[in-house]
C-alpha cells in the first residue's frame, strides 16, 4: 500500500509541475496573441484596438502574471478550458472534436505494430540463429528511418505516383460526418496512408525489444527444465518464455499508449490530419493560449495516466518493484 501512496504523491506533485509549466511556456514565447492576430488580418485590425483586445484576452498590463496564473488554476478546476483566441469558440470543444481522430488513428495503429511486433519479436528470439534474422537488419534499418521523410516517400508513391490512396485530409469532405458505412469507410480510406506509416516505423522497435528478451529469458532455467518436462515447443514458447519476456513489453506499451496523443504533430502536419497534434500546431502559430494549454493537459493527462498504468501493471505483475528501498 505504501508503494502506491508514494507513486500518488508522486504523480500529483508531477500534475502540478507540468500544469505549471504548461501556463509559462506560451507566455515566454516570442511574440503575444494579439500580434499574432493582427498580423493574420493583415492590417484589417487598427493597431488602436490592441489595448482593447489585450483586455478582451485578459493579458492588459493591469493583470499581473500572478492573477493570470491563480484564473488558470480556477478555470482549470472548473473544467473549463477559456475561449480560443484564434477560433472564438470554447477549447473543450475544439478538443472533444479533435481527439476522437487522433485516439482513433493512432490508437489503432500502435496496437497493431505492437501486436505484429511482439509475436514476430517471439517468433525471431526464439529461433535465432535461423533464416528468421534476416528481418534484424531490415527492422534496424526501419527503426532508425525519420518518421517524416518516410511519410513523404508513402504519400509521393502511394497518392501521387499510384494515386491508390488521398495525400491529406481525414475523409471525403463532401461527406457530412455518421455512422453510416459510407463515411467510415472513407475515413479508413483517408486514414490508411497515415496508419501504415505509423506502424512500419513503430514496428521495428517492439520487434527488436521482444526478440531481445525471448533471447535473454530463453536461457534461464525455468525454460530449460519446461523442455525437460517434455513440454511442446509451442508451450514452452508462449507458457514459460514469451509470457515472461513480454512484461518490459507490456510497460513500453502502455507508455507509449500515452504518447499517442502527443507524438502525432510530425504525422498529423504531413497529412494535414485533423487531430491534437495539428490543432497544437495552428495554436502554436497563432500564440494562441487557451488552445495550446487545452492541448498540453490532454497530452500532460495522457502521459501521466499511461505512467499510472505501467506502474500499477508492474506492481501486480512484479512484487519486487513493491518492496521498500
Amino acid at each position: 500500500m505504501r508503494f502506491f501512496v508514494r507513486r500518488f504523491v508522486f504523480y500529483v506533485i508531477t500534475f502540478w509541475a507540468a500544469m505549471t509549466i504548461n501556463f509559462f511556456i506560451p507566455r515566454i514565447m516570442p511574440g503575444d496573441p494579439v500580434s499574432a492576430l493582427i498580423a493574420a488580418n493583415q492590417g484589417k485590425i487598427s493597431p488602436d484596438a490592441i489595448d482593447a483586445l489585450k483586455a478582451l484576452f485578459g493579458l492588459d498590463e493591469n493583470t499581473t502574471l500572478w492573477q493570470q496564473y491563480v484564473a488558470y488554476w480556477t478555470h482549470l478546476f472548473h473544467f473549463d478550458l477559456g475561449i480560443s483566441f484564434s477560433g472564438r469558440e470554447p477549447v473543450v470543444d475544439i478538443l472533444a472534436r479533435s481527439l476522437p481522430w487522433t485516439i482513433g488513428l493512432v490508437g489503432i495503429a500502435t496496437i497493431i505494430s505492437f501486436t505484429i511486433g511482439t509475436l514476430a519479436g517471439v517468433a525471431i528470439g526464439w529461433r535465432r540463429g535461423t533464416r528468421a534474422d534476416v528481418l534484424l537488419p531490415i527492422s534496424t534499418f526501419f527503426s532508425t528511418v525519420p518518421y517524416f521523410w518516410l511519410a513523404l516517400v508513402v504519400i509521393a508513391f502511394f497518392a501521387v505516383r499510384l494515386k491508390w490512396f488521398p495525400a491529406s485530409g481525414s475523409y471525403d469532405r463532401s461527406m457530412v460526418p455518421n455512422l453510416s458505412w459510407e463515411f467510415v469507410g472513407s475515413v479508413v480510406y483517408y486514414g490508411t496512408l497515415p496508419a501504415l506509416t505509423i506502424i512500419v516505423t513503430s514496428v521495428s522497435g517492439w520487434i527488436l525489444g521482444m526478440r531481445n528478451m525471448m533471447v535473454t529469458v530463453s536461457s534461464d532455467d525455468y525454460v530449460t527444465v519446461a523442455q525437460a518436462k517434455g513440454l511442446s515447443e509451442r508451450s514452452v514458447m508462449f507458457g514459460y518464455a514469451a509470457r515472461n519476456a513480454i512484461l518490459p513489453q507490456l510497460s513500453s506499451f502502455a507508455l507509449s499508449l500515452g504518447f499517442i496523443v502527443g507524438g502525432t504533430l510530425v504525422m498529423e502536419t504531413v497529412f494535414s490530419y485533423q487531430g491534437i497534434g495539428y490543432q497544437l500546431l495552428k495554436a502554436t502559430s497563432a500564440k494562441d493560449y487557451p488552445l495550446m494549454q487545452g492541448c498540453f493537459l490532454v497530452i500532460t493527462l495522457a502521459v501521466l495516466f499511461a505512467n499510472v498504468i505501467a506502474d500499477l501493471a508492474y506492481g501486480v505483475l512484479d512484487p519486487r518493484t513493491r518492496q521498500e528501498g
